[in-house]
């Protein structure tokens, strides 16, 4: 997407993250988080360690979307990344999810991570999982009704998984 530059996201951030955040995360539709959480307890989740949170914007500084990369696990497991990302409702169908997960994938290969996992991707979140699928993750395990989406119950949730 042209103009649009990715940079870490600092304290002094928290208002313009929040703007995106919360209509995300108020929805309730594709993250299992509580829909009321509070904007601290959702800022100091996002922003907060072990992510490593980033701020698309274009090129007049509106924030068009976050990400943060961490490991997956600890121990054993943290040579792989997991990553969250939220696009803001204006910015949807732009390309700015595109851009955010090539730098994530960018990042996470030079911090060293051999591949990359998302463990819970809704499957009614399906302009996710194509791009997802366009960046070669493959599906690799299905949680069974595994998500409440408050307007159609119980559905499945996605393991996607790519080697970097």
């Amino acid at each position: 997407m042209t103009g649009l530059s990715i940079r870490p996201a600092t304290a002094a951030d928290a208002d313009r993250t929040w703007s995106i955040l919360e209509p995300v995360l108020r929805a309730g539709d594709t993250y299992a988080v509580d829909p009321g959480l509070s904007r601290d307890a959702a800022l100091a989740w996002w922003l907060g360690a072990p992510h490593r949170t980033y701020l698309a914007e274009d090129a007049d500084g509106t924030v068009l979307g976050t990400y943060y990369l961490m490991p997956n696990q600890g121990g054993g497991g943290a040579h792989v990344a997991n990553a969250g990302f939220v696009t803001a409702p204006a910015a949807r169908g732009r390309g700015v999810a595109r851009a955010m997960l090539e730098h994530a994938l960018e990042t996470a290969r030079a911090t060293g991570y051999r591949a990359m996992q998302f463990n819970f991707v809704v499957e009614t979140n399906s302009r996710a999982i194509a791009i997802w699928a366009d960046y070669g993750f493959d599906v690799v395990g299905r949680l069974p009704g595994a998500f409440r989406h408050p307007d159609r119950g119980y559905v499945d949730a996605l393991v996607m998984y790519r080697h970097l």
